[in-house]
């Protein structure tokens, strides 16, 4: 038995024909323009949505020279931080008309370009990336097609590619003088990572023991299983963890080794995700700016639409967030 046919998308003459106006004015009344007396605009908006009329994007991209489409690619879905500032871009697009596109590359460099070059094709109007995992030629190809703004650290300026990140160096400095006015020296930092953020973080800490003459007490270890059963097995009574997820491994390592927390074992993380404030002990954990890291990025995007040909770099000042776990 054939399939019944689909019904035909409904157009923005079939709006206009049903609200008895002209589809210029129904245009106008979909794009919120001022010109519009606000009953008209409501009456044409309630019309199009009993209609189920959607705008075409190829139409749109066509007539305006954009899709009003932001690309975000991020590393993996499996760290809060990175969902996170997704939310926050989102919101600053809104703010001005726009939607986001997500994808992800779950930490695979073939993936994460590949993810870039799906996003371009799809004719966003930019990319916000929130990925050290992106390789450079990669970043450098895409802003050749779309502005490209980095949310996090690369490893050295990359041309023709805004930034916007979080002072690692200077937020490891706040854990570090927080533990230590707490009285600890025996401070471990927990971060197996190669990736910039994650190396400037140990460059930080190892900065901050040092101005604190405990040099010879720096200690940075992965966060594998084995390493941190270890290093809760010595005598140390801090640790600073790269990320938030991390500092959640080292929480259960402690509840597992009969450690209270911070009683015997004070832990710290860095970005003040979500799991900052559910775990217990709450975490004390360093803050980065989610909300103006978000807007940021689509902001500086924006400036590139506009005309901006040279290349921004902005670095935001963190922020340690105490709570009951140091």
């Amino acid at each position: 038995m054939p399939s019944a046919p689909r019904p035909a998308r409904p157009t923005l003459r079939d709006v206009a024909a049903a609200a008895g106006v002209s589809k210029s004015l129904v245009s106008l009344a979909l794009r919120g323009d001022d010109g519009v007396a606000p009953g008209t605009r409501d009456r044409i908006v309630g019309v199009a949505d009993q209609l189920g009329y959607r705008p075409s994007l190829t139409a749109r991209t066509l007539k305006e020279g954009r899709s009003m489409l932001v690309g975000v690619v991020i590393s993996s879905l499996d760290n809060p931080y990175h969902t996170e500032i997704v939310a926050s871009v989102e919101d600053a697009a809104e703010r001005h008309g726009q939607s986001v596109v997500l994808a992800h590359g779950s930490r695979e460099r073939g993936r994460l370009a590949e993810r870039v070059q799906q996003l371009l094709d799809l004719g966003v109007d930019g990319l916000v990336v929130v990925s050290s995992w992106v390789p450079d030629d990669v970043l450098v190809a895409a802003a050749r097609r779309a502005p490209v703004v980095m949310v996090g650290r690369t490893a050295r300026p990359v041309s023709g590619i805004d930034s916007v990140n979080n002072d690692d160096e200077r937020g490891a400095a706040l854990v570090v003088q927080h533990l230590t006015a707490r009285g600890h020296e025996r401070i471990a930092h927990v971060n197996g990572s190669r990736r910039p953020a994650g190396l400037a973080r140990a460059a930080g800490y190892r900065a901050a023991m040092a101005a604190a003459g405990l040099s010879d007490l720096a200690r940075v270890v992965p966060p594998d299983p084995a390493a941190l059963a270890a290093l809760l097995d010595d005598d140390v009574t801090a640790v600073f963890a790269r990320n938030d997820v991390e500092a959640c491994d080292v929480l259960d390592h402690a509840v597992d080794a009969g450690l209270r927390v911070p009683a015997d074992l004070a832990v710290v993380g860095y970005d003040d995700t979500v799991l900052a404030r559910r775990v217990r002990p709450a975490l004390t954990t360093v803050q980065q700016q989610r909300d103006v890291l978000g807007a940021r990025a689509v902001a500086l995007l924006r400036e590139r639409l506009d005309g901006r040909n040279d290349d921004v770099h902005e670095v935001l000042e963190p922020r340690l967030v105490v709570r009951a776990s140091a």
